[in-house]
This record gives structure tokens, sequence and C-alpha cells, in this order.
């Protein structure tokens, strides 16, 4: 079986640690679990692996952020991957810090990144791991918001959330969606 993880982000240093690079820091966490480095490849940085038998590849797409579909569309055909098993990281505003929810299909919520993926592939119809990244920003400040790096009081809990999100994406290629929802869809405890 093959698997697609996409991490959503934005490239370059300046975006490094931000909230919005969510998805970027999780498949790296994945990466580091399982020892593989990224090499430049078409639309997006790739990393490749088995986990459990399955084939797995990591991408982050190098196009903007609002058109990552193009990579996930692209990387798709290129691995022969199914829809049923891609998972895309990204970031919500919607939840507390560190809160995930997974789930199998969905509107964008917003995210620009998801718009872009549903209008390329077609279809909403593909796994989603949400990561509550919180909302505590004035009016008309969410752009400096999501693009900004997290606060000292915010790491600890952040770090714990991308280790459970890396747990989340190793059960989903494992144990499937129904059974990783049951699990990783619950208040976390650090």
């Amino acid at each position: 079986m093959k698997y697609l993880i996409v991490g959503l982000g934005n490239i370059g240093d300046a975006y490094k640690n931000t909230r919005h690079n969510i998805g970027f820091d999780v498949v790296d966490c994945l990466a580091n679990r399982w020892s593989v480095e990224y090499e430049a490849g078409k639309l997006a940085d790739i990393a490749e692996s088995t986990y459990r038998g399955r084939q797995v590849t990591l991408i982050k797409p190098t196009t903007l952020m609002n058109r990552s579909g193009r990579a996930v569309a692209h990387w798709m055909q290129q691995k022969k991957v199914s829809l049923d098993k891609v998972l895309v990281i990204v970031d919500d505003l919607a939840l507390d810090i560190g809160v995930l929810r997974l789930r199998g299909k969905g509107s964008d919520g917003g995210h620009n990144g998801i718009a872009n993926i549903n209008a390329i592939l077609n279809t909403p119809r593909y796994a989603r791991l949400r990561f509550g990244i919180g909302s505590n920003f004035s009016r008309g400040r969410q752009v400096d918001f999501v693009l900004g790096k997290w606060d000292k009081q915010e790491e600890e809990e952040v770090s714990f959330g991308i280790d459970r999100a890396a747990d989340a994406t190793e059960s989903f290629i494992f144990r499937g969606l129904a059974s990783t929802m049951n699990v990783f869809n619950t208040k976390p405890r650090p």
C-alpha cells in the first residue's frame, strides 16, 4: 500500500516555526522518526520511507500555500497513490493550540491551501488532519497571527501537539481513518 502525507506550509526561513507552517513541522517530525531526508522534487520537497510495510511519501509543497493542490495532484499521480491514502496536515484557527481534528472529507474551512487542493483534485473527499493554532489575535490581525511565530508559553504545548500529530499520522497509515479518528479526535493530555 502507498500513502502520501502532505504537510502544508510556506517555504523559506521567514516562515520557519510559524503557526501557518505546522504541517511542515509534523512531516519533519515523521522524517526525523523514520531517519529519512528530503530531496528537491517537482513542486515539493519529498522524503520516502516505509512504515510497518507501507510505502510512504512525505511532501512539503514548494508552491505557495494557496497553490498546494498542484503538488498534491502531481505526487498522487507520480506515486500512484489513491485518494483514500492521502492525508493533508494543516493549521486551523478554529481549534485551540494542539487540538487535533481528523476528518475523511470536508469543506476548506476558510483555509486557502485546502481550498486549492479541493479545487485541483475536484473533490473534498480526502483525509485532513487539522492542528489547532488558536485564535488569540485582534480584529484585522489574522494574517499577522497566522504568519507569526509561537511564543514561549505556547512552545511546550506545540511540541507535544506535533508529536501527537505524528502519532496520529502513523495510526492513519497503519490502522486507518476510522480507528485513528476515535483515538485522536479527543482533548490532548500532556
